[in-house]
């Protein structure tokens, strides 16, 4: 098991990784013409942009020098059996939420979890249009820093990262005057709804706030919203840092129906159904 010294020593780079390829999206992203987007889709269907794979260049790029493999969702198909003995990598998402970023709708990040024996032990969740990074370490708390600019030379320091963050969940979110449910912005289901209908039986006045990207996960670690399904494929990528920076908050993210743990680094690399609690759900 790494040791805090080896923690302190690979934030930054985990950090700056996210910033960098932060900026390499929004160099893409302010052109606003889709033509310059470059779109196509990959093998399961799914669009991938030049914002993608220029993320996932920087990313790549830069966390090498750490000698630490990286899976990334835009990296070339890797066989189970070259990855299955892991015992340390990098779990990447370079650009998550492309649909929302072709719709313009600012709502997109970037995720790097750092794995240990397949379990998260750091992770980071840059929303560079927001201009914020969520920042957690297993057994060290959850944190956001804001007035984080994109930067293609990002250099923050251990002592520059810690200071000035604020711990999760933020004071104030504690008690909502009716339930906050976030749903996927552009990715429901017939079950999707069904759920959050019966929710409503025993919340009447509940509140659906839809949200692309692993941004939910930060908005449940802020307290903002209270609780959240997922009826739809996601990938490893998609939430091995969101789990983290959730858990670190006080919160829960568990599969449906088995209500177990996400397990990583599968051979199959699709998430089950899940759920998430934020610290303060009622239920």
């Amino acid at each position: 098991m790494i040791n805090d010294k080896v923690r302190m020593y690979l934030l930054p780079p985990l950090f700056n990784a996210a910033v960098r390829a932060g900026a390499s999206i929004m160099q893409v992203y302010k052109s606003k013409n889709l033509d310059d987007y470059d779109i196509s889709l990959k093998n399961d269907h799914t669009p991938i942009t030049l914002a993608d794979r220029v993320a996932h260049r920087t990313i790549r790029e830069y966390l090498g020098p750490t000698r630490i493999p990286i899976l990334s969702e835009e990296g070339r198909e890797m066989r189970y059996e070259e990855r299955c003995n892991w015992e340390l990598y990098w779990l990447v998402d370079p650009l998550d939420g492309t649909v929302e970023f072709i719709k313009g709708n600012n709502e997109f990040t970037v995720n790097i979890a750092l794995m240990e024996n397949n379990v998260c032990i750091g992770a980071v969740i840059y929303v560079p249009y927001y201009e914020k990074m969520y920042v957690a370490g297993r057994g060290s708390g959850s944190y956001v820093k804001e007035r984080i600019a994109p930067d293609p030379a990002a250099d923050y320091t251990y002592e520059e990262i810690v200071r000035d963050w604020t711990r999760l969940p933020l004071a104030g979110e504690a008690h909502h005057d009716h339930l906050r449910v976030a749903l996927s912005r552009s990715h429901q289901t017939p079950e999707t709804h069904a759920y959050v209908a019966r929710l409503r039986e025993r919340y009447p006045d509940l509140e659906v706030v839809e949200q692309g990207s692993s941004y939910k996960f930060c908005l449940l670690a802020e307290g903002r919203v209270d609780y959240y399904v997922r009826t739809t494929h996601t990938y490893e990528w998609d939430t091995a840092a969101g789990e983290l920076i959730l858990s670190e908050a006080g919160g829960t993210t568990r599969a449906l129906p088995e209500d177990r743990e996400l397990r990583y680094n599968e051979e199959d690399l699709h998430n089950p159904w899940f759920h998430c609690r934020s610290k303060f759900c009622p239920f």
